[in-house]
């Protein structure tokens, strides 16, 4: 469901990265009828496994409810208003630091894909994380009922993603 992020912001012309806020439960269908329509876009998942009547379903859901990362120049965006379940779209201002929040966001999902969002933080300190599955991975920490988190910021729309590592596991990030 998801296209490679791209580490180069400019690299296919004037295409550049928006925060498109669509539609209450609208995320997986604007995803798909951009990947229809040939419109680059990411769209991070979680699993979530629910039980109805003794059975236990996995599904999908989007990690950040309302929000679709898409890429497209100027001249496509009439192609993606005509989806009908944009509500807004907000400009990317930091091309690179858009990319590089989604690109751990990714990594953290395939490393774990029950994580969920949360609030996003602003106070505490900038760690990385030195080993372990989520090693390289840089993000806020934060103690959250004696447990030891570190919060992945996606600053452009103010959520950002938990993931729970050991404190002998952090670095300050200068």
């Amino acid at each position: 469901m998801n296209e490679q992020i791209e580490q180069d912001p400019v690299s296919k012309g004037d295409r550049l990265w928006h925060v498109l806020h669509v539609k209450p439960r609208c995320e997986k269908k604007l995803a798909e009828y951009c990947r229809n329509h040939g419109v680059i876009n990411d769209l991070p998942l979680r699993e979530e496994t629910k039980v109805y009547q003794r059975r236990k379903v996995t599904v999908q859901k989007p990690v950040f409810t309302g929000y679709v990362f898409v890429r497209f120049a100027p001249d496509e965006k009439l192609v993606v208003l005509k989806s009908n379940v944009i509500v807004r779209i907000l400009a990317v201002e930091d091309q690179a630091k858009l990319i590089s929040e989604l690109d751990q966001i990714r990594t953290a999902l395939t490393i774990d894909p029950t994580l969920d969002a949360c609030a996003a933080f602003q106070a505490g300190k900038r760690v990385s994380i030195r080993s372990g599955p989520f090693q390289g991975l840089e993000g806020v920490v934060q103690t959250v009922k004696g447990k030891t988190k570190v919060i992945l910021n996606v600053d452009m729309i103010g959520q950002a993603l938990a993931v729970e590592v050991g404190m002998e596991l952090l670095d300050p990030v200068q």
